[in-house]
């Protein structure tokens, strides 16, 4: 990777990140492979609301990450927190950019107090829950008619992360026994995974496949390959330790 040569490249241009913790984790280790690249460059880093910029202004080139863990809108009315599966009036803030990189599914299976809504709204009906797999489907054929309909594929391309896998029951790799990714140590032995095609990127896949303009997205499409690792996760090993197994990320 020659970080001087990718800034030489996009100079003058933006690239904006667009998702859940997945796509946080991906703006900043882009940006700092970057800085790595150009020690001595000068930056400017800023943060306004849920948008992250990181501006390296000798090449006027914009990494920017916008926090958007469902793509669809999320508004607060007097009965509540509502998510609306068939609004992106976000959408706005990603428009004009030179690169647009999706990801979207953790979030999704949040209950409780982890939950950001109180209710789902499909067209005029308003629901307190519904198959989470389901809204996902709804909600990424809502993101993907608007990226048919603003943007231009001639102008900015546009990337989706696929489905990053978790590993809380050993079963699907064939382990029962273990119960989360603690102290695993190897990755899954074999190309296939025991536990199958994960539901999420089998919905993405077809989703994306369904879009008349095919070459507007490109599928970044690790799901397998990120299922072998049961061993790549934090663990209890993240930044300042967690009490609970990081396994997701």
């Amino acid at each position: 990777f020659n970080g001087e040569d990718f800034l030489q490249r996009f100079r003058g241009k933006s690239i904006m990140f667009v998702g859940d913790s997945l796509g946080l984790n991906q703006w900043q280790s882009l940006t700092c492979m970057l800085h790595k690249a150009v020690p001595n460059a000068t930056y400017k880093l800023t943060r306004t609301g849920g948008l992250s910029t990181f501006i390296f202004p000798r090449y006027n080139t914009k990494v920017m990450f916008s926090r958007n863990a469902f793509l669809v809108d999320i508004v607060q009315t007097s009965a509540g927190r509502v998510l609306k599966l068939g609004s992106i009036e976000s959408g706005k803030l990603w428009e004009q950019n030179d690169v647009l990189i999706f990801n979207s599914w953790h979030w999704w299976l949040h209950t409780g107090r982890k939950q950001p809504w109180d209710f789902i709204e499909i067209g005029d009906e308003m629901i307190k829950d519904m198959d989470r797999l389901l809204a996902y489907e709804k909600a990424l054929n809502t993101w993907a008619n608007w990226v048919e309909n603003n943007i231009d594929p001639t102008k900015t391309e546009v990337f989706f992360q696929g489905v990053s896998p978790d590993h809380a029951n050993g079963a699907d790799w064939g382990q029962p026994k273990a119960k989360s990714c603690t102290k695993e140590t190897e990755p899954v032995i074999g190309s296939s995974y025991p536990g199958g095609k994960h539901k999420a990127e089998i919905v993405l896949e077809k989703v994306i496949n369904k879009m008349s303009k095919l070459e507007a997205v490109n599928l970044l499409n690790i799901t397998t390959l990120s299922q072998l690792r049961k061993d790549g996760h934090p663990s209890f090993y993240g930044i300042g330790g967690h009490s609970i197994p990081d396994c997701s990320h």
